[in-house]
């Protein structure tokens, strides 16, 4: 039976909801597989009309239909998306994404910083008159940062407040501003997510060194951040659209050497036609939740076997 550590953030009377909401982001298992929906803000237009991307990806609710037909964690994206689609989509697990800015301000020009949109009081309020499943929250942070001290003090009050309420956090958090000379620095990386178990969340998503391909060398290395997260559970980031065996397999030395608790996939799901999303997603989760090789996996994706959790 999967052993929950429940903060003591969570009053005694949202014990057993948070429980329930960590169990059903999880699968059982522990681990999340997120999909990412939060990248209309955070890339605008870029990740959704290119010549290698399909026309029906440009159109937002091919991310619910991909939600809504695959076996996925949560998906998360901003309330006011999650508004407009939510009604036909009610079965959908949902995480809100509490902040998000656009890619378009440099770092040179100004450090990063993204704002909160809503108070929790808000976001509570529409998850009780939505009747949706929402599962939690979610919020970057981007240390480095001139507003960094900003940021950690929105997310610590989100985390909290989702405490009290029995849902789960996850904290993004990117080394991203002028005082910072290499953001793929591994050490800097896991000091970021040292930072969200200092926080209380319960996920950190950070970002892993696809650029060594995933290799099982890179992956012994990217213990220190699992190790620093402590019982925060790391969850790395997707990227870009990569080669799916590659990537799998990279899911898979994520899980099974460096110890992390999960994947945050967006764009090498959904820049795909729907089917083909839809076998991404579960070939994600087969590796991520049930531990499937990336061999097994990848012919999920490839439409030969089907996911048996």
């Amino acid at each position: 039976m999967l052993k929950i550590n429940i903060p003591l953030s969570v009053p005694k009377g949202k014990e057993k909801e948070y429980k329930k909401n960590f169990r059903l982001a999880t699968n059982g298992t522990g681990r999340l597989m997120m999909f990412a929906g939060d990248q209309k803000i955070e890339h605008l237009n870029d990740d959704f009309v290119a010549k290698n991307i399909p026309k029906e990806v440009a159109d937002p609710e091919h991310y619910f239909k991909i939600a809504s037909k695959a076996h996925i964690g949560v998906f998360a994206a901003q309330l006011g998306l999650i508004a407009k689609y939510g009604r036909d989509y009610p079965h959908v697990p949902y995480l809100i994404k509490a902040n998000s800015k656009t890619h378009l301000l440099k770092k040179e020009q100004k450090d990063p910083f993204g704002n909160i949109w809503l108070d929790f009081e808000k976001i509570i309020e529409f998850k009780r008159q939505a009747k949706l499943n929402i599962l939690g929250v979610g919020y970057t942070i981007y240390i480095g940062s001139w507003y960094e001290s900003e940021m950690f003090n929105q997310a610590a009050n989100l985390i909290y407040e989702a405490h009290k309420e029995g849902m789960i956090a996850v904290i993004w958090i990117y080394p991203r501003g002028r005082a910072v000379k290499d953001e793929n620095d591994l050490h800097l990386i896991a000091g970021g997510a040292g930072a969200a178990v200092c926080l209380g969340a319960d996920f950190v998503k950070i970002n892993y060194p696809y650029g060594r391909n995933g290799s099982a060398k890179a992956s012994k290395k990217f213990k220190e951040a699992v190790i620093a997260a402590g019982r925060t559970g790391v969850i790395c980031v997707g990227g870009s659209k990569k080669d799916p065996k590659r990537f799998l397999q990279s899911l898979y030395n994520q899980i099974h050497i460096s110890g992390t608790k999960g994947a945050a996939v967006g764009r090498n799901i959904y820049q795909r036609r729907l089917n083909e999303s839809v076998r991404m997603a579960n070939a994600i989760s087969a590796v991520v939740l049930y531990n499937y090789t990336a061999e097994e996996a990848y012919k999920i994706f490839l439409g030969e076997t089907e996911l048996k959790k």
